[in-house]
């Protein structure tokens, strides 16, 4: 009979995932409605300027021919095309560097929260999601709402994700600190109060040796003197009720407890120890500037990706950026994270004598690892910006005479250029 703040309880993950495959199966069917083209763009196609990077030996000319891409025969010279395009290749590398964050912290976010404030993982996670949902959300608006705003043209995109990637690179930093562990009996200190030996568990004492108390069965509990139990048996509690108000079960006559006021045996309710970290805002704040910049730049990367390749490269090159930041950063990502968080483990399960799940974090260490996989994959996004930024070579000035307004997807301003098309500015 276990609730859900026990760490064996499994809850209905699934749900998430089919609620959000239902929501994806009834958009798309007013997308079908749409037509392969949209009434009047031909206008747009036919005014908007090109922003491909431009090849030295001027092969990039080869796909502005209305045939090309029309068979497979054009495959390979496609994808030569791109490889020869150093704008492109960094911006899918930057994008993968992207992606690795995203999917480690979002993988083990709510392991992080777990373990810093001392939360169940249902709290963990609910927290976890009232951050990252206005902050990841708010970050992909804002960024498309910026490049339409500025009507930035390629270059100047790449310029406001590198500077989203230092803001955000500047503001991990605040992983340097972190929230102290909360006691925990047996596992961070002795029985009697003693400092533990880093690596080394010692869950029986003189009050819970007759016990005989199993360690497969880890089921936390605070005693009233604010201090973590392996279990209500490594507690040495006797009895047990329900504490009406919160739902809990209060464990009573527990030997290893000793009561605050009055001498003699103490008693503990299930769940861990409720954190009191003075740290915890600071964190959470900082936690929600790096995803608000790291998703700013999202659709900033995606558009510049776009504006970087000839136009009828544009599907080819989203697949290949996709198959790259998939291949190289959302599939190795957990794989990466996960691993530096395992360093950071004091209490392992044994699932009959084999390895299973952590149990319990050393916050530090947890806080540390997590500042050098942040510093690693930050540093090498800001460098593949940089490098794109600055072997970008755009198409010579004069071709974009007069329609330098002109953004990729023709909302530019062309009132300035076309005064006979008056309703063009709102479309």
């Amino acid at each position: 009979d276990i609730a859900p703040e026990n760490t064996l309880w499994v809850g209905a993950w699934w749900i998430g995932f089919l609620g959000a495959g239902a929501a994806s199966l009834l958009i798309s069917i007013p997308i079908l409605g749409y037509p392969q083209r949209l009434p009047g763009s031909q206008r747009y196609i036919v005014m908007r300027v090109s922003e491909a990077h431009q090849l030295k030996d001027g092969s990039h000319k080869k796909a502005s021919d209305p045939d090309f891409g029309k068979t497979v025969k054009d495959l390979p010279r496609s994808v030569l095309l791109l490889l020869k395009n150093p704008t492109f290749i960094f911006l899918c590398l930057a994008g993968a560097t992207e992606a690795t964050l995203i999917a480690g912290m979002s993988t083990f976010g709510p392991k992080f929260l777990e373990s810093q404030f001392s939360l169940s993982a249902s709290e963990a996670a609910t927290f976890f999601g009232y951050l990252v949902v206005p902050a990841g959300g708010g970050g992909t608006f804002l960024g498309g709402f910026l490049v339409n705003k500025f009507k930035l043209r390629c270059s100047g995109i790449i310029k406001l994700c590198l500077l989203c990637t230092v803001s955000s690179l500047l503001a991990i930093f605040i992983f340097f600190i972190h929230c102290p562990n909360m006691p925990m009996a047996g596992v961070t200190q002795m029985y009697e109060g003693s400092a533990l030996p880093g690596g080394h568990l010692n869950l029986t004492a003189a009050c819970n040796a007759e016990c005989g108390c199993l360690q497969e069965t880890y089921s936390p509990v605070c005693g009233s003197d604010d201090i973590m139990y392996y279990s209500p048996c490594h507690a040495g509690c006797k009895e047990v009720s329900e504490n009406l108000r919160h739902g809990k079960k209060v464990y009573h006559e527990c030997s290893c407890v000793e009561k605050t006021l009055l001498p003699g045996p103490g008693d503990a309710e299930a769940g861990k120890c409720t954190s009191s970290c003075a740290k915890r805002p600071l964190l959470l704040f900082f936690m929600f500037v790096v995803i608000l910049f790291t998703f700013l730049s999202s659709i900033p990367a995606l558009t510049a990706t776009l504006r970087c390749v000839s136009d009828r490269q544009r599907s080819f090159a989203l697949g290949i950026q996709w198959i790259v930041v998939r291949t190289l950063g959302g599939i190795p990502g957990p794989i990466a994270f996960g691993s530096m968080i395992d360093k950071s483990c004091l209490l392992w399960q044994d699932q009959c004598g084999e390895q299973g799940s952590c149990y319990v974090y050393q916050n530090s260490a947890m806080s540390r690892y997590t500042l050098v996989a942040g510093l690693v994959y930050k540093v090498l996004g800001t460098t593949f910006f940089i490098v794109a930024c600055l072997l970008y070579k755009p198409p010579p000035a004069e071709s974009a005479a007069g329609s330098s307004d002109a953004s990729e997807n023709g909302n530019g301003d062309l009132q300035e250029h076309k005064p006979s098309l008056p309703a063009e500015e709102d479309i």
